[in-house]
Formats: C-alpha cells, structure tokens, sequence
C-alpha cells in the first residue's frame, strides 16, 4: 500500500482548494484529485463572464484578492486561484478522475479511471455541479451545433442563435450575442425569466426585448433539435412552431453529478441531497465528507464558494479534533 494521506479532496475547484488550505495549516497531510485541470469549472466559464459575488467574497485561505474592480473576472479568478494553490504548495493529481470510493479497515481506498488507487483517512467530496449540464433530452440535442455550455459571442456574429433557458447564464449569454449583430431568441418554458436572474440585468434585458432586439418565446419547450431549425411547443396550447437556427445554447442549468456519491455508500433523498451532519459535514459514512455545491443536491443555486468555503473549515476541524467553527449563512444567496 502507498502513502496513506489524513485528507483526500475529490474536486480541484475553489472548495475543494478550500478544503487543503485547511489541512495544510492543520499539519495534515493531504492529496487532491481532480478530473480536469485546477479550477476547471470556472476555466470552462464565459471567457468574459464576470463574477455574480464580490472579490472578497470568493477569496479562500484567507488571501486577500486585491483587483481594481468590486467583482472578478473569469481570467482574474483563475490566476488568484491559482496563485493561492502554488503559494500553500498543494498537492495535485490532476486530469485524474475518482471512478470509486471504499472504505476497508477505516482506511479509504480510491480508485481512478486510470487503474490507480489512492489511500485516506479521510476523502472529502467537492465536485460541484458544472460538469453535468441539465439535458433536454429531446432529439437533435447532440449535434455539433447545440452546446450545453456557451463561451464567447465572436463566433456567432450575423447568425442566428436561439438559447434555452430564462436564468442568469441565458441572459447574460443573449445580451452579449445581442451586442455582437447576433440575432438572438430566447426560448422559455415559464412565463417570465427566473427572478434570480441579476438585477443589473433585468433592466437591460426586458428593454431589449421590449424593443424587439432580443426576441423572447415564453411557455414554450423544445420538441426537436435539426440541423437548422428547432421545433417548439406552446406548454398550453400545445401549438408546434419552427425557429431557424445557426447554432442552439441549451443553458437550463446544471445538476450534481451523484453516481461517485451513491457508490461510495451515501445516501440521498429525492433532491439529490447526500445525508450529512449540517455542522460537521460528515456523511453517514464514518471518515467520508461532502463540500461546497454537492451539499444541495439539485438546488445548485443554493450554494456559493462564499458559503461553500466554510464548509471547509468546519469538517477539517472535526477531522483534526478540535471544536468546529460553526457555519454562517448554511444555504444563502448573495
């Protein structure tokens, strides 16, 4: 058997960071393994995508994020990160994807896709959401076209685009394409964009749709994916219409992804929520711990690296013994 670790950390994103921080100022030996790069949920963000929370709000470790702005960027975010990992010199298995979870004799036995086994006292889960987008689940959904995430609007000047969904990320996505002469519409199964969308953007979105800059299809849902088309539903009148399409963004959101979870042994109820201790973070699994985003289940909207950060403090400190920090502000939005 290899060197057993005190902490494991499943998920390189800014909880799970979060969670060796607090291991390495405990004198706790630690690895963290993560599928993609570090930080690679918010790599894969909007290249120009500007952060929802305030600098000081995303910060981890206790390292000030000095930036000339009140929010951060995608590119500033990424460097702070990283620059924290290198200057706690965090130990990383990275493009390492955890495939299982064991406990034998209270020792933790992980196990990759890349046939390695990794051993702990102690495996943290922090693996967020974004790597599981919400599928439509209709057909034409997988074409080269269609994409469940959306990146920069240059590439879809003077074309048609139609985005799916009516929160945070479709309408920062239709403004930007709006200002680059894309023709964008908005597809929406309610019968108004979510109410946790921005408020910054509310005013400017509604006018532009007021306008007829962004057109907006509200009670309707896909029905069908083609090369240049979709086909939508009216949810009440069951009506079919067909919308020309370039290029089609699904952005409905995301979900946890819980097979890791449900074959380590946790337990989850009807919302994806793994069975845990509120204050200690420790699941019903003896020495196995959830952090960050994966705590909410579904409710991926109730959990920031601002509260996600905490957790992190608090389970290291039942693992090392001592008196946990209680956590402020458990599931909140800022």
């Amino acid at each position: 058997m290899s060197e057993i670790v005190d902490i494991l950390v499943v998920g390189g994103g800014p909880c799970g960071l979060a969670v060796a921080i607090e291991a390495v100022k405990s004198k706790l030996s630690h690895i963290i393994l993560e599928k993609g790069s570090i930080t690679e949920s918010i790599r894969r963000y909007p290249r120009r995508m500007r952060f929802f929370s305030t600098a000081e709000n995303i910060e981890i470790g206790g390292i000030p994020f000095p930036i000339s702005n009140v929010k951060a960027n995608r590119e500033e975010a990424l460097q702070y990160y990283r620059k924290v990992a290198g200057y706690f010199d965090l130990n990383f298995k990275l493009f390492t994807e955890v495939i299982g979870i064991e406990k034998k004799d209270d020792i933790f036995h992980v196990f990759t896709a890349k046939g390695e086994t990794y051993y702990a006292k102690n495996v943290v889960i922090a693996t967020g959401y974004f790597d599981v987008p919400r599928k439509l689940n209709v057909p034409g959904e997988e074409l080269p076209h269609v994409s469940h995430y959306y990146d920069e609007p240059y590439k879809y000047s003077y074309s048609k685009v139609v985005i799916v969904g009516g929160a945070n990320s479709a309408v920062e996505a239709a403004l930007e394409l709006y200002r680059h002469d894309v023709d964008v519409t908005i597809v929406h199964r309610n019968e108004d964009l979510r109410q946790t969308v921005k408020y910054w953007l509310i005013p400017d979105v509604k006018n532009r749709i007021k306008e007829g800059k962004i057109k907006a299809i509200f009670n309707s849902t896909v029905k069908s994916i083609a090369s240049d088309s979709l086909i939508i539903q009216n949810v009440h009148t069951q009506e079919e219409s067909t919308l020309p399409a370039d290029f089609v963004f699904i952005l409905a959101g995301y979900v946890p992804d819980v097979k890791l979870l449900f074959r380590s042994g946790i337990q989850l109820n009807d919302v994806m929520v793994p069975s845990y201790d509120n204050q200690t973070f420790e699941t019903n699994v003896k020495g196995l711990y959830v952090c960050g985003t994966v705590v909410a289940g579904i409710h991926t909207e109730k959990v920031f690296i601002e509260n996600g950060r905490e957790h992190a403090q608090a389970l290291v400190d039942h693992i090392a013994g001592r008196p946990v920090r209680p956590v402020k502000n458990l599931i909140m939005r800022i």
